[in-house]
């Protein structure tokens, strides 16, 4: 069995992914949260917490995990300063900390337009936070996966999606299609050294990564 830290744990996508690996065959859940309160969530749910903050300290997370799941976001609300030390500043943390503790996989949340942040896009500042970490990442050494969504909801998942390096659309993904494809790339069989856009689709996740793989 080997553990996986979530950061991010406690925001829509985290919860997703922490009860999902909870009861998944290969590994144990370990959701990073940054306020005491947030623990009884996890704990009454069988999750294993470790508190840190990316903006402060969060080392102690990483000392007994295998792998890690980065699903941490400033979120929509949060001026410029909140993206840069969140987005970009403790991303790129996660990943230097991955890199000294010898992180088996390291599978990165990213968004759709990070590839090539568009300067007239209200989101650019955000899209370049994500472009920075997630560039971070591929030069590291650390296994990868990067995955790239589309505009997120809150719909059940169908399983199905479309993947590609660059998916030539715009369009949205449930949360929780979002979180079994993360899932799936913590095997290191699967996605690593990848950076993909994924849709709502008709493949299932494990034949739309394979594809990717074969290109």
């Amino acid at each position: 069995m080997e553990k996986v830290l979530i950061i991010g744990a406690n925001g829509h996508t985290g919860r997703i992914i922490a009860t999902k690996l909870k009861d998944a065959a290969s590994y144990i859940p370990v959701a990073m949260i940054r306020d005491a309160g947030q623990k009884d969530y996890f704990e009454e749910m069988g999750v294993q917490t470790c508190l840190g903050d990316l903006e402060e300290e969060f080392e102690s997370c990483y000392k007994t995990v295998d792998k890690v799941i980065f699903v941490a976001g400033s979120g929509s609300s949060t001026g410029k300063d909140k993206t840069e030390s969140i987005d970009k500043d403790g991303a790129q943390k996660s990943v230097d900390l991955a890199k000294k503790h010898g992180i088996k996989k390291y599978v990165m949340l990213s968004s759709m337009g990070a590839e090539d942040p568009d300067p007239d896009s209200g989101m650019h500042h955000y899209l370049s936070a994500k472009n920075l970490a997630d560039e971070h990442l591929k030069k590291s050494g650390v296994p990868y996966a990067i995955v790239r969504p589309g505009a997120l909801t809150h719909k059940n998942g169908t399983g199905k999606i479309k993947a590609a390096f660059q998916l030539e659309e715009q369009g949205e993904i449930p949360r929780e299609d979002v979180a079994s494809v993360m899932i799936h790339c913590l095997d290191r069989d699967y996605g690593t050294g990848l950076t993909f856009e994924i849709l709502s689709g008709d493949q299932d996740i494990p034949t739309a990564i394979e594809g990717l793989r074969q290109v």
